[in-house]
């Protein structure tokens, strides 16, 4: 195995800041380049499908750019039966995702993929949420914090978004936005360890 020192960098194709802290706490050196790309997803594409389809075209937009780089891409979506919910496009849009979630289970999906000059691996890791019951006015007011306007299905469990989950079954790390344990043994994989 090798550190992360004896390679020229590592970059995490992500704008995501709750990716950024979740990473750092798995290796302290690591560089930030944001992947555009199209996330519609394709006709008839399943979530599972999707979710690791964008998590690979992140990291291979960013690693075409820096081939002697370790790239990691990740994707996060919520799904509930068979809709997908990205981030919300209007205050309206948040409304009717929220109201669907409210009082039911759904599942968050992240997709990982780590990119190398001689090597990809791709990971996909799901978490059960059950949602209390939300009023409309609790709706309204929490769209007015701003928080759920960039987030996967209109919340984020680690801010104030948390006072809705009842529970959880599975990875908390991974409906914040990286599973902490299946990156690290991937990331293990590649030859990465501090």
């Amino acid at each position: 195995m090798v550190s992360t020192n004896d390679f020229s960098k590592v970059i995490l194709a992500s704008a995501s800041s709750r990716r950024h802290e979740l990473l750092s706490q798995l290796i302290s050196k690591f560089d930030i380049q944001t992947a555009d790309i199209d996330e519609t997803p394709l006709p008839n594409e399943l979530p599972e499908v999707l979710v690791k389809r964008l998590a690979v075209s992140k990291a291979q937009l960013i690693w075409a750019k820096n081939p002697d780089a370790i790239v990691i891409g990740a994707d996060t979506i919520v799904t509930f039966g068979n809709e997908i919910f990205g981030k919300p496009t209007s205050q309206n849009d948040s409304i009717k995702i929220l109201n669907k979630l409210s009082g039911q289970r759904h599942v968050v999906m992240t997709g990982v993929a780590i990119i190398s000059a001689s090597k990809q691996i791709s990971s996909l890791v799901k978490t059960e949420v059950e949602f209390t019951s939300l009023s409309n006015q609790q709706i309204q007011a929490y769209w007015q914090t701003g928080e759920p306007q960039d987030k996967a299905g209109s919340y984020a469990i680690q801010g104030i978004g948390g006072k809705f989950v009842k529970r959880i079954n599975g990875s908390y790390s991974n409906v914040v936005g990286l599973p902490l344990v299946e990156t690290n043994t991937m990331l293990a994989e590649m030859g990465i360890h501090e």
